[in-house]
């Protein structure tokens, strides 16, 4: 592997332990920390009493929240914290300039270098960076770095209602060294590189590269600037050189234009093409910074009321959405945990995912940009409006934005989920996001979020894309009233580009029953399983009739943490997921989107928890994508199979159980390949567990 081929993968987010790229070191910052928890009510001061005593030896990524955030609602450690690390600065680096680069800090930091105040940091999920160099010393230094995820009303979130901000230094940090003039470092965390597409096609591209320069020394500095674009091959396309004479004064940028002729276009997963766009920085004939990004050719197209178009080809938008947070975990992920959940996301045929509701990982968006997914990337603006926080939601925009801006697998971005009163601060403040957002990036599309489902609310249509969060069955009304919901708005507002932007129902494994109505009481402590099923079956295949819905996105991929919550008999969860929190075990919901999504066969049984019988005379529900089942009970064909829902639904009624075990089988011979499961079901007379599952009062969700 060629040292660009190389570079590229890294994509410039620092995988590895250490990096040269030319004229640029980048360095892990992540061992040999040391972490306490804040005495109360004290600021950084290091001579307290007691402050040498009680550190833990740590690593990054890390957070203090990894266990109590998770397993008892309401009783988790909100506050400040420390972290301190020794640094030795080599003799040979005592030239360069030196930077820190914070992947994510929950939620509010401060960096000190040597007992004095470098940055201050607002908000749990974006990248920042800070220039340390006039701070360090040659030999030994001291980094100490507060993080605090206590609620503030100027941060947002305002609160840990709909999911935990996580304490820590949970993503990683890098030590970044360079040149006096370099590719800028600290514009907002971002690569210092931006790069924007025009008239896409299969004919040709317009390209244009916007670099920012730093000049750190006190005199103008003679240049040259060379970008580069390399087919995903690494063969050279195109190159540009560019003499200038760099300023002192203040960052600086220079724009760089491209044509490409006959471009092979970035076709969602259909076709991940990438190219590459390096660029250099050269002084005195030497390279003394290099930034590689990716460059995936593509146009995104909203039509109202007809769908999703990728390079002018209608585009199926299968959505998902995604909590980052794993059991015992919390949000210190490595990139193999990232990687598990995008193969699950892959694997069920998702085409779009949602990452709620905050900015994720970079390395989560470069995954995408190569597998192909359609990306949704959002701000945490969510649940509740203190009045304070409108800086601060811009700031995490601009930052959302500018660390983002090349990834081709985004296409929008979320300014608001679910916020409300008062209704005119919400509407101006969405308004300045969406002026924001068009302003750092006019070629993407804007989204805002609302869980009443009326077109009229008043902090509605204030962005680009109008969505909507429905829990019909779950939250309000009934299972039913989802298609009438959907023709009212496509009769009243055909001009609207709408999503459906979460639906779905809580599941406890453990809580399983064959009698279901067509609405839960979800205050209730009993949140079965099969009430989950019940929902996805039907509302897919009703969202699946309907291209007024421009894109859906199902609530959630993964069960995560809500620390406020008490809900279904387990304490501090959200079980919408259709895999478990410890990520261990796919619910029935799982395969019914899989069969429905995915070209890869799938022959599933549902209800295999759901083993100890409540009715002698029951129904078996097959899913398969590869044809009609044949369906076994203790060895015997059954008859009588018809289609359910969509054409990978099938349903046997009126069966009779044997008393004791009971064996299923399904299986389908295709191609002179045969394809099967099996589950076995225990009756012992008939029973009821849970008598009242109507519910049919209006409640708006909120959550």
């Amino acid at each position: 592997m060629n040292k660009l081929t190389f570079a590229f993968i890294l994509l410039n987010i620092f995988f590895c332990s250490s990096l040269s790229a030319e004229g640029r070191w980048v360095e892990s910052f992540n061992s040999g920390w040391e972490f306490k928890k804040a005495p109360v009510n004290t600021e950084l001061v290091i001579n307290i009493p007691n402050w040498e005593k009680g550190w833990e030896k740590v690593e990054i990524p890390h957070t203090w929240n990894a266990k109590d955030m998770q397993i008892q609602a309401n009783d988790f450690y909100q506050g400040a914290a420390y972290y301190r690390k020794q640094y030795n600065l080599p003799e040979k680096w005592k030239e360069k300039r030196v930077f820190l680069r914070f992947e994510s800090v929950g939620s509010y930091s401060e960096v000190y270098v040597n007992g004095s105040l470098v940055t201050t940091h607002k908000g749990a999920y974006a990248a920042f960076s800070c220039e340390i160099g006039t701070m360090l010393k040659t030999g030994e230094n001291e980094i100490i770095v507060k993080a605090d995820n206590s609620s503030r009303p100027d941060i947002i979130p305002a609160n840990h209602v709909l999911f935990g901000v996580y304490g820590g230094i949970y993503r990683p940090v890098w030590l970044i060294m360079t040149d006096s003039c370099n590719i800028c470092i600290t514009d907002n965390a971002s690569p210092g590189v931006y790069i924007t597409q025009k008239n896409v096609s299969s004919r040709q591209a317009d390209v244009r590269l916007k670099v920012k320069l730093d000049n750190g020394t006190l005199q103008p500095v003679p240049l040259i600037l060379r970008n580069t674009i390399y087919d995903r091959e690494g063969k050279k396309i195109v190159s540009r050189d560019q003499p200038i004479d760099l300023t002192p004064q203040g960052v600086q940028t220079f724009e760089t234009d491209f044509t490409l002729k006959h471009p092979v276009l970035w076709q969602g997963r259909k076709n991940t093409y990438l190219y590459k766009v390096v660029t250099h920085l050269i002084k005195d004939g030497k390279v003394i910074d290099e930034m590689i990004q990716p460059l995936g050719l593509r146009n995104y197209e909203i039509i109202a009321g007809k769908g999703f178009y990728l390079n002018g080809e209608k585009y199926p938008m299968y959505g998902v959405t995604r909590h980052q947070d794993w059991w015992g975990l919390g949000s210190a992920l490595t990139n193999a945990n990232h990687d598990f959940d995008l193969a699950a996301i892959m694997d069920i045929g998702a085409t779009t995912v949602r990452f709620a509701h905050y900015q994720q990982s970079d390395y989560l968006y470069s995954r995408c940009d190569s597998l192909g997914l359609i990306i949704w990337a959002e701000i945490p603006f969510v649940n509740r409006v203190t009045g304070q926080e409108a800086e601060n939601a811009r700031n995490q925009l601009r930052e959302l934005i500018r660390q983002s801006f090349n990834h081709p697998s985004i296409y929008v971005w979320g300014l608001h989920n679910e916020v409300y009163r008062p209704h005119e601060y919400t509407k101006e403040l969405t308004k300045s996001l969406h002026d924001l957002a068009k302003t750092e990036d006019p070629d993407r599309y804007t989204v805002s979020v609302n869980g009443y489902g009326d077109m009229e609310h008043p902090v509605n249509l204030n962005a680009d894309i109008q969505g909507m969060n429905r829990y019909f069955g779950w939250y309000e009304k009934k299972l039913q009233d989802m298609e009438p919901w959907i023709d009212g708005l496509e009769r009243k507002y055909p001009h609207e580009k709408l999503m459906l932007t979460e639906y779905g129902a809580d599941a406890n494994i453990h809580h399983q029953t064959e009698y279901l109505g067509d609405a839960l009481n979800w205050t209730k402590e009993f949140y079965p399983e099969t009430f989950q099923t019940k929902t996805h079956e039907y509302q897919w295949s009703v969202i699946a009739q309907h291209p007024y819905i421009i894109a859906s996105y199902l609530w959630n991929m993964f069960d995560f943490a809500c620390p406020l919550w008490t809900r279904g008999g387990v304490p501090a969860r959200n079980m919408k997921g259709l895999i478990t929190f410890d990520r261990k075990i796919k619910k029935d919901a799982y395969y019914w989107y899989k069969a429905n999504w995915s070209s890869d066969p799938v022959i599933y049984l549902t209800q295999r928890r759901n083993t100890d019988r409540e009715r002698k005379h029951t129904s078996i529900t097959v899913y398969s994508n590869i044809g009609i089942p044949a369906v076994y009970l203790n060895g015997k064909e059954l008859s009588g199979i018809r289609k359910g829902y969509t054409d990978v639904h099938y349903i046997i009624d009126d069966v009779t159980l044997a008393d004791g075990k009971n064996n299923i089988r399904a299986i389908v011979r295709r191609k002179g390949k045969t394809y099967e499961d099996s589950i076995e079901w225990i009756y012992s007379g008939e029973k009821r567990r849970e008598s009242d599952t109507s519910y049919n009062q209006e409640v708006h969700s909120g959550f």
